[in-house]
């Protein structure tokens, strides 16, 4: 997720925080601040630090439940309004998926239940105000996890209640059908919490612009793995494209940039094999900061995986979305590259999926 700051790594998840969180600290502290100076402004930036200590084990509930099935989560990002753990693929099984869905509100309950144990019985109503400096931080904190516990479940992605609906829906219709009604149900919770916003309430337009590219995310995603399945690479890629050699520099890629429609360049050797990929971002990156005669093998993508032209578009899918790369090779037997799988060109093999009267494509 663009726009996220790495801050350390368990067990194999890369940990973000958003750079707005940042806001959300300087509106806790100011907030703090004029009810009660800077111990105030100290105890709420604290209360903040256990909120999202709290929000992370909520995260990690996902990700120990899912782990259970063999999937892994390559990253955590931390946002002002909760936190988001990307799933390398979705649970085989609709069951999977309400289990790990459910994981991570699970954790919010019991850590209330523990604290509400610890403070006594329940808390005042003004404890459920993050804001207010008058309320000790353990009883805020007990609210807030409750309050998470419940915000979560409600159904619109990409909060955990728009899964729980997802998986609901999938173990009668489907996975692509069941996402498409869980997503329509998400906008129109997001259209909800925009009007509400409108009266008053800022943070609810965040939200709800949030909650709706969220869910049309979800669901450009699992269209592209329902129109994926069945279709072997050599169906969808790409053959007729410009590649640079490993000797060419970015005065040579610029000229492809303008003489052709392509985004992404693959560097190839002498014998036909991918060194990697210089992205059209990339270059106009490096033009400007190293200049025209920079070696395209400095600025590329070395990170670009091949698979054989004969395995399933999911699997380079699935690379792509895991690694967030902007292409996939494709060779033939002898390592040769003969194609490419791009974002963009399997966005076009959807809206021809679309266009089809029977809807199937042809394998």
């Amino acid at each position: 997720m663009g726009w996220s700051i790495p801050i350390g790594t368990i067990k194999g998840t890369v940990v973000r925080i958003h750079i707005t969180f940042l806001l959300l600290l300087l509106w806790i502290g100011s907030a703090h601040y004029t009810q009660g100076g800077w111990t105030a402004a100290t105890e709420g930036i604290v209360f903040i630090a256990l909120l999202f200590l709290c929000v992370l084990l909520h995260e990690f509930g996902h990700v120990l439940t899912a782990r259970r099935y063999g999937i892994r989560t390559p990253d955590i990002t931390l946002l002002p309004i909760g936190g988001v753990a990307r799933l390398e693929r979705l649970p085989e099984k609709p069951s999977q998926e309400l289990l790990v869905a459910l994981a991570g509100p699970a954790v919010n309950l019991v850590i209330a239940a523990l604290l509400y144990v610890a403070l006594g019985g329940f808390p005042s109503p003004a404890s459920t105000e993050p804001q207010n400096a008058g309320v000790g931080v353990l009883e805020r904190l007990a609210s807030a996890n409750l309050f998470l516990a419940l915000f979560n479940l409600i159904p619109a992605f990409p909060m955990d209640g728009g899964r729980v609906l997802r998986a609901i829906l999938a173990s009668r219709l489907g996975y692509g059908r069941g996402t498409q009604l869980a997503a329509t149900v998400g906008q129109a919770v997001a259209f909800g919490l925009g009007l509400l916003g409108l009266f008053g309430n800022p943070l609810l337009l965040f939200i709800a612009l949030f909650v709706y590219l969220g869910a049309a995310s979800e669901s450009h995603a699992v269209q592209m793995r329902e129109v994926s399945r069945g279709v072997i690479v050599s169906d969808a890629m790409i053959t007729h494209f410009e590649s640079l050699a490993p000797g060419s520099v970015l005065e040579d890629a610029v000229r492809c940039l303008l003489q052709t429609t392509q985004h992404e360049f693959p560097v190839v050797d002498g014998s036909g094999r991918l060194r990697g990929v210089l992205t059209r971002d990339d270059m106009i990156r490096a033009l400007r900061d190293r200049g025209p005669d920079t070696p395209v093998l400095e600025v590329m993508r070395a990170d670009i995986p091949v698979i054989d032209r004969r395995r399933n578009l999911e699997e380079a899918l699935r690379l792509m979305q895991e690694n967030r790369l902007p292409a996939v090779g494709v060779n033939d037997n002898d390592g040769r590259l003969v194609g490419l799988v791009t974002p963009e060109n399997v966005g076009e093999m959807m809206m021809v999926h679309a266009a089809r009267p029977d809807r199937r494509m042809a394998s």
